[in-house]
């Protein structure tokens, strides 16, 4: 079989193609000029490596000839000051053309990497795949339009398509997950503490992608791939703390100033084109609970994600240091 990952020197993607690659699939990589260096070394794993990106329809074309599967995982993720154009470009407008290309191509699945935050706060937990939709920001708005797109083309039967709601994506590779490992180091915990935080190792994560991608019952379906179990961010915060050998922090603050402060660092930073130091995103981090149930892809794919929290952080934390990310 013969697949094509996109977004493939990202964090998800990179490990995403080596894991087809080691399943024995012939795999092929999108990689944009910019990322070269990253492309060298998936080829050096025997990834094949095409040169390109969403807005380039020629080189959609060269990565999509002769493909069986596209794994779509490629996105523009949260930037400070980005403009919504560029999320509706990249997210809905790429979507669109790699899918118009693999029709073109003859591929015979498409599986889309959407996100499990198109459900947003999950007021009854744990939340399947039913649970009402309520994307709370442009990159989640524009994450369920890509995936509405992948679907009416499956239903027009141009290909299969499979949706994957990945949820609380960490590992080694991510250093977006290092905040929560400064947090459990510090003095301070915004609010109780008592939201729901669901975690996916990215091991288990890519094998769900890979289910997805070959089991014949999923086409047509959406899942939400959940790992192990999920805890409240307070367990979380303490769990790491441990890995750490330190206490979690002692002294909590009420949330309702930091938001505050974060709605004044954006008002200030977003037209200036830059990063807050804080924003009220990160802020609902802490109130808005994010549990899901994925038996769904239990039953159907055989999804059974096999790393629990405590092996997953412990790896994680080891990656951290051998990055000199910490101590």
């Amino acid at each position: 079989m013969t697949s094509l990952v996109t977004g493939a020197t990202g964090f998800t993607g990179d490990w995403l193609a080596r894991h087809l690659a080691r399943s024995g699939d012939r795999v092929r990589a999108l990689v944009r000029p910019e990322s070269r260096e990253r492309g060298r070394l998936l080829s050096e794993a025997g990834i094949e490596v095409v040169e390109g990106d969403l807005a380039d329809v020629a080189s959609l074309g060269r990565a999509c000839h002769g493909v069986d599967v596209v794994y779509h995982i490629a996105a523009t993720y949260r930037t400070a000051g980005q403009a919504a154009t560029i999320y509706r470009d990249v997210n809905v407008g790429g979507t669109e053309r790699l899918l118009n290309a693999a029709v073109d191509a003859g591929a015979s699945r498409f599986v889309h990497c959407s996100t499990g935050g198109v459900h947003g706060h999950i007021e009854q937990p744990p939340a399947d795949e039913t649970a009402p939709l309520a994307p709370g920001d442009i990159y989640q708005e524009t994450k369920l339009d890509g995936e509405r797109l992948a679907r009416t083309r499956g239903e027009r039967g141009e290909l299969e398509v499979v949706v994957a709601r990945p949820i609380g994506i960490y590992g080694p590779g991510d250093a977006r997950f290092l905040k929560l490992f400064k947090l459990a180091k510090g003095a301070i915990m915004i609010g109780p503490g008592r939201a729901f935080y669901h975690l996916t190792f990215v091991e288990d994560l890519v094998e769900g992608f890979r289910l997805c991608g070959t089991v014949p019952a999923a086409a047509g379906e959406t899942y939400l791939l959940a790992g192990v179990r999920y805890t409240t961010l307070w367990e979380l915060v303490e769990l790491i703390a441990r890995e750490l050998g330190t206490s979690p922090p002692r002294f909590r603050v009420p949330v309702w100033p930091v938001w505050l402060i974060g709605a004044l660092c954006e008002l200030v930073c977003v037209p200036l084109r830059l990063e807050p130091p804080l924003y009220r995103r990160r802020v609902d981090f802490f109130i808005k609970s994010r549990a899901f149930d994925a038996t769904k892809a239990r039953r159907e794919l055989g999804f059974e994600p096999k790393v629990d929290l405590d092996e997953g952080i412990r790896r994680t934390a080891a990656w951290y240091r051998e990055q000199g990310l910490l101590p």
